[in-house]
């Protein structure tokens, strides 16, 4: 799970505000691990832990906030009623990085996201996959991905 931290970290220091994270895969398979790697990165202080059942952890103070939400026990036709455009779009929160676990439950995306898809091949090896929607990566998260592919 280091490297899935520190890719966190590195997202956490380097995302534009707003951004929205989108992480995907089975239990235990490191979305908690990025999104406290994100929270570094961002500079908050808290300990950050799972909002599964909670639904939304908040935390404030650092760069910018993090909103951490977890989808695990909601149906896609309860999201609907979560409001969860409220964070991305900033419309009653101060805008920052929203990171929702298990976005696969939501029947809707917002208009720009960057997806990351977690498959655990054994307990030590991650396969992490990384799409985008509508959003350029910023030019430290270029240089990370060049780095770590050589």
């Amino acid at each position: 799970m280091e490297k899935t931290h520190q890719l966190g970290i590195c997202l956490g220091e380097s995302l534009d505000v707003p951004s929205v994270l989108l992480l995907e895969g089975d239990l235990g398979a490191g979305k908690t691990s990025l999104v406290q790697g994100v929270g570094e990165g961002l500079g908050v202080s808290e300990l950050i832990v799972s909002p599964t059942f909670t639904l939304i952890n908040e935390y404030i103070g650092a760069r910018c906030p993090l909103y951490h939400l977890d989808l695990y026990r909601i149906s896609p036709s309860e999201v609907y009623q979560l409001s969860l455009e409220t964070y991305w779009e900033g419309i009653e929160t101060e805008p920052g990085i929203t990171a929702i676990e298990w976005s696969e439950h939501m029947p809707y995306k917002p208009y720009s996201y960057i997806s990351i898809h977690f498959t655990q091949i054994d307990e030590d090896i991650r396969n992490v996959e990384i799409s985008m929607c509508r959003y350029v990566l910023p030019e430290a998260l270029s240089d990370f991905f060049k780095i770590k592919s050589h």
